[in-house]
């Protein structure tokens, strides 16, 4: 498996694990607005698709606690998604029998709820080998408390934290990739969209 010392990711090497974005633990999300957390682990989905990244995607409980997946992920996931009742995604011989199979060693984590959903799995997945890092601002959770004890948990043990979409474009790599705007308009993040719109008025 991988080795200790870091290595960039890349399209080749990167898998997205996409854990419990279910309606009902939506609904306790405080430490961000609702609406920006979707539209974040959204546009995760959409530019890992477009990149051509392998996604694995959970729920846990999902008919007798949590509900199903937010209706916008199920919508860009278009497949299964695997429902377990493991605390930790990765205690679930399936879940890691489907990331072991996409052939990847980096993994990108985001989970709703962070410290629990993201962090355990991510942690154990380090454990197991593997490079995870978590895109924050695609999880969420309860209390802002919470948040900072979870980030405090990360830090002492090592665990790498970006955003969406810098991991994203870090990825991407070059910006003359023919993927490019394709990519941005996933992440959807307001300058690069309008940005975009300038440079198709300036070739018309």
């Amino acid at each position: 498996m991988a080795s200790s010392k870091r290595s960039r990711i890349t399209r080749e090497n990167t898998a997205v694990l996409l854990i419990d974005h279910q309606v009902g633990l939506f609904t306790g999300v405080r430490d961000m607005t609702v609406s920006d957390l979707k539209h974040n682990v959204v546009g995760l989905a959409k530019a890992a698709r477009t990149l051509g990244l392998p996604v694995v995607a959970t729920t846990t409980a999902r008919d007798s606690l949590w509900g199903p997946t937010i209706p916008e992920l199920r919508e860009v996931l278009a497949g299964e998604v695997l429902d377990r009742s493991s605390v930790n995604a990765w205690d679930d011989e399936r879940f890691v029998k489907a990331v072991k199979a996409t052939g990847r060693d980096h993994l990108i984590f985001a989970g709703l709820s962070f410290e629990v959903c993201a962090s355990l799995p991510a942690i154990s997945a380090r454990e197991a080998g593997y490079q995870p890092v978590i895109a924050i601002d695609a999880c969420g959770t309860f209390s802002h408390d919470k948040r900072e004890a979870g980030m405090a948990r990360l830090t002492v043990l090592g665990i790498e934290v970006s955003d969406y979409a810098s991991l994203i474009v870090e990825i991407l790599a070059n910006n003359a990739d023919p993927k490019a705007s394709e990519v941005y308009a996933a992440l959807d993040m307001p300058f690069a969209t309008l940005m975009g719109q300038v440079a198709a008025g300036y070739r018309k």
